[in-house]
């Protein structure tokens, strides 16, 4: 028996943010990545994050990254992508770029 696809109206809306981090020097996806899904547990929870469910895409240039998020939750990412200050040891800023809901726009103008 095969499931039936969910309607779109029934679909969870979600948003893209871009963000880029501010260092010295280069950063890797993957400690980015831990660092900001630690925030956002710490100031969201775990029931808060499970509801934002960000999931982060493949595309990191340049300390550039793009994270998807759910759209009652763009604000709390926002917030959680601010409040890191540093990431092993190394003193950070994350910048949230642009928010959107059509990943190819942000593809265009920042990778």
């Amino acid at each position: 028996m095969k499931l039936k696809p969910l309607m779109p109206s029934l679909r969870e809306k979600k948003r893209y943010i871009a963000f880029e981090v501010k260092t010295e020097g280069k950063i890797t996806f993957s400690e980015t990545k831990n660092a900001i899904e630690d925030k956002m547990k710490e100031f969201v929870g775990t029931l808060g994050m499970a509801n934002a469910g960000p999931i982060f895409l493949k595309d990191w240039k340049d300390n550039r990254g793009i994270v998807r998020v759910n759209t009652k939750y763009v604000d709390h990412t926002k917030a959680s992508l601010a409040l890191i200050k540093e990431v092993n040891g190394k003193k950070v800023k994350i910048q949230s770029l642009n928010v959107s809901g059509i990943i190819d726009k942000l593809r265009k103008r920042y990778f």
